[in-house]
């Protein structure tokens, strides 16, 4: 089996420098010697036989397991090697790949019921989790880095802002967030932009912090938040905004969501998608993230995307692409979580930090390496709803800039 692991890793790494050791003692290395090097080794030849049959689902789960171990350099390292050659998978995996793309659209199968079920598997964990690596606003997607040193609050902040501004809120619109997290882009919106916001989520922990919020800021009279469906929700609205809620719809249901966002929508509405998404085509969702973070969870293709947009009879107005925005992003929340992982052990335990350890790393890296990127639908039910030209977006946002400066003294809950 040694001989086995050092031909297809010789085979597939042929960029950067990896060191690796075998359950058996067997050490070589790979690459072309090329950046910092890292070494690896393998605790147990079960961890190998796994990762040699199906490598995306089984380094994850040797990691997680304590079964692969980074001795030179960080998981995050070893990845960004991984994760940047030339072949996207090594070939012995490809067979995987071919029966989950054949099989996707039943893994994407997302019903009320389901939908309910896998949002729980994720944002219904200990709200103590997130606090140790998101920021005081518990914004839960990718920030909008205007400069290489802006902060991660401050991003996170500009990405509220920029989102606003898209939406051309005026006083006293009715807004509706689909997906509204913890309530931060809502409540934004609210005491900023002075709209009268429903955000509809399908976590109990995460409503119940948001209501929690508005009531803390008093904006229980502009800003609530429902456990609802956005099928279910009543319209109609003058904006529309969804925030890393639409990987979660699955491209079977994209048809139901923008005809539903299409009835819900003014006639002189404008509504905003903000979402990953992938630049090389439809694919299929790696099965680690699937198993063990988002089940029933895709990132589409814009191809994937824009039918089911004309097909509602939605106009797109703009589209913006975010390349890097979400690799600097999860750097922040990488760098974050491990300043305070033996708090995330203490919350569940070694195998579960460890487990986030990898989920952070990889997407980073997938994002820096490979084709992720986010991307920023803006849509209308007919023309000229919004201006002509981008210059007003830009001006949107010093407006709202301004407001921000005069508003009150950010509240918290106690333990944020």
């Amino acid at each position: 089996m040694d001989r086995l692991l050092r031909r297809f890793l010789s085979q597939f790494i042929r960029r950067g420098s990896m060191t690796v050791t075998t359950a058996g003692g067997t050490k070589f290395t790979v690459g072309d010697g090329s950046g910092e090097p890292v070494a690896v080794r393998f605790v147990t030849a079960e961890a190998q036989r796994r990762v040699l049959i199906n490598p995306e689902l089984g380094l994850g789960e040797a990691y997680m397991n304590g079964e692969f171990v980074v001795e030179r350099g960080t998981i995050a390292d070893a990845l960004a090697i991984l994760l940047d050659q030339p072949d996207l998978l090594p070939h012995w995996a490809k067979p995987w790949w071919h029966l989950r793309y054949l099989t996707r659209h039943l893994k994407q199968f997302n019903p009320r019921s389901r939908s309910r079920s896998n949002v729980a598997h994720h944002y219904d964990l200990d709200g103590r989790l997130y606090s140790l690596f998101l920021d005081a606003d518990k914004q839960y997607s990718c920030a909008y880095f205007e400069t290489p040193e802006t902060t991660l609050d401050d991003a996170q902040l500009a990405k509220k802002r920029h989102i606003a501004a898209k939406l051309v809120v005026n006083d006293g619109q009715r807004v509706l967030d689909i997906g509204s997290g913890w309530g931060g882009l809502g409540l934004y919106l609210a005491e900023i932009a002075g709209a009268d916001v429903t955000g509809v989520t399908l976590s109990t922990e995460q409503l119940q912090v948001a209501n929690a919020r508005a009531a803390e800021k008093g904006l229980t009279a502009s800003a609530r938040f429902l456990l609802q469906d956005y099928r279910d929700i009543d319209g109609p609205f003058d904006r529309i905004t969804s925030v890393g809620m639409f990987e979660h719809v699955g491209v079977k249901f994209y048809d139901t969501y923008f005809e539903r966002c299409a009835e819900l929508l003014s006639e002189d509405g404008v509504m905003l998608l903000h979402s990953i998404g992938r630049s090389q085509g439809p694919d299929s969702t790696n099965p680690w993230i699937a198993k063990y973070i988002f089940p029933g969870g895709y990132i589409p293709a814009l191809s994937e995307v824009l039918p089911s947009i004309e097909r509602a009879g939605l106009l797109v107005c703009d589209i913006e692409i975010l390349r890097l925005h979400y690799a600097e992003t999860l750097k922040a929340w990488r760098e974050r979580f491990m300043a305070r992982r033996e708090e995330a052990v203490q919350l569940y335990d070694e195998r579960f930090a460890l487990m986030w350890e990898f989920y952070l790393a990889a997407c980073e890296m997938t994002f820096r390496k490979q084709d992720m990127m986010n991307f920023q639908i803006q849509l209308t039910k007919r023309q000229g709803v919004v201006p002509m030209t981008r210059d007003y977006i830009a001006r949107e946002e010093t407006r709202l800039r301004a407001r921000e400066h005069g508003a009150k003294p950010k509240l918290k809950l106690a333990g944020e």
